[in-house]
């Protein structure tokens, strides 16, 4: 989702210097130099006497921006009358950890229809490359790889793998930008992570950023066209979805990542069009373990109430009448199961309230209650072992950005930190 009449980031650190004093401490990232400590903080990675990583302290919260609050409308703030008396519990057709695994493969064979499984082949892997310039700088990389994922009609997507210098545990990060978004955005979120010891991965949307920009013609593939996402649906068939464009990526760097860096856990945040593929991605592969998808989706219901419901309809790939067969298995709420449910699975989903560009307001309060209770019973699910995991959702209302803010990246990093602190 590209961001509309999108203000300079000053704006969101402004807000989260503004907020700090009022009960929030922002991660070392974005409030003093890469890598540095917040005052009076452990340094990421550190272990105290007993060789043992310290506890974090109480999770970040954050007051509402007054200012900005002040300069939107009551649509903003009050739930919207197109949710009122929309029974989310009926609209659920998850129940139990039974019917996670029979609409699981179900969804997979929508994306992959040639073979109806996640795709098994691993990417073409440039070890040890120049830093490149494709990417905003970082601190703390000792080492660049370039996966290459090869698919149908001649498109290869670029997967950018960052290893850092200080690597404090074995677990793996992905990092997914949307629709052309800044850089910037990226830059943070993945500094963050990278100065918590993870081994990140970059990915970018087909057709932006350091991917490429065509694709071979449907019916002549010496023609290379130039598409936008809404033009996909030339390239539907019995035998392929381009939805697998947007999944495979992900998927065959999955399969690497889990060949050579043994993780002990996946996690996986991403914005915007990235914030849709963090909510898609982890429904359809169990492998990711934890999810923070930020300003990417609100179940069909809830999008007409948005107070920007023209873009925040979604694009070729989020929406119901562009992709009957996938959303007609399952709607958002079943979803945001589907990417929680399992051993010491969670997923915590990230909406601005006044975002300039889409998926704002406050609609989610109609289904968070609901889904989140779902999720719960069934990780206590007594007939499945492996029945686990959690769901949230954290209303961000302290800056009016299509972004993760500085403070949403506190809370990631803290979720993080509380919730993996018992992993290698």
């Amino acid at each position: 989702m590209k961001p509309l009449n999108r203000r300079s980031m000053l704006g969101a650190i402004g807000a989260a210097a503004a907020t700090a004093s009022a009960g929030w401490t922002a991660p070392a990232v974005a409030a003093g130099p890469a890598g540095a400590a917040a005052p009076g903080a452990a340094a990421p990675g550190a272990t105290g006497p007993d060789g043992l990583r310290p506890r974090p302290g109480p999770r970040p919260v954050a007051p509402v921006n007054a200012e900005i609050a002040a300069a939107h409308d009551a649509i903003y703030k009050t739930l919207p009358q197109v949710v009122v008396g929309v029974d989310v519990e009926e609209l659920m057709t998850i129940h139990t950890a039974a019917d996670v695994d029979a609409m699981r493969p179900r969804l997979v064979a929508q994306v992959w229809k040639d073979t109806g499984v996640l795709p098994t082949g691993l990417p073409k892997v440039l070890r040890d490359v120049e830093t490149p310039t494709e990417l905003p700088a970082f601190t703390g990389v000792r080492r660049y790889d370039r996966l290459e994922v090869s698919m149908p009609f001649g498109y290869v997507a670029t997967v950018f793998l960052l290893e850092p210098r200080r690597r404090t545990h074995s677990r793996v990060a992905l990092y997914h930008n949307g629709h052309g978004e800044p850089l910037d955005t990226m830059q943070r979120t993945a500094q963050g992570l990278l100065d918590h010891g993870y081994t990140v991965l970059l990915f970018a949307m087909p057709f932006y950023h350091w991917n490429p920009k065509t694709l071979q013609d449907p019916t002549d593939p010496s023609v290379q066209q130039q598409p936008s996402h809404n033009d996909l649906g030339l390239w539907e068939s019995e035998s392929y979805s381009p939805l697998a464009l947007f999944l495979q990526p992900l998927a065959v760097a999955m399969n690497h990542v889990q060949a050579t860096c043994k993780p002990s856990s996946v996690q996986m945040v991403g914005l915007s069009g990235g914030g849709w593929a963090t909510t898609v991605y982890p429904a359809l592969d169990a492998r990711i373990t934890r999810s923070y998808p930020t300003a990417g989706s609100l179940p069909f219901f809830v999008r007409p109430g948005s107070p920007k419901p023209s873009p925040t309809r979604g694009d070729w790939e989020q929406r119901q009448d562009m992709q009957p067969g996938f959303y007609g298995v399952a709607d958002f709420p079943d979803i945001y199961a589907l990417a929680s449910v399992g051993r010491n699975r969670r997923q915590l989903q990230i909406l601005n309230r006044f975002d300039e560009c889409c998926f704002n307001g406050v609609g989610h309060r109609s289904y968070e209650a609901a889904v989140r209770q779902r999720i719960a019973v069934i990780g206590t699910d007594a007939h499945s072992n492996d029945a686990n995991g959690h769901w949230e959702l954290l209303e961000d209302p302290t800056h009016g950005e299509h972004t993760v803010s500085p403070y949403a990246l506190s809370v990631i990093l803290w979720d993080l930190d509380i919730n993996c602190a018992h992993l290698p």
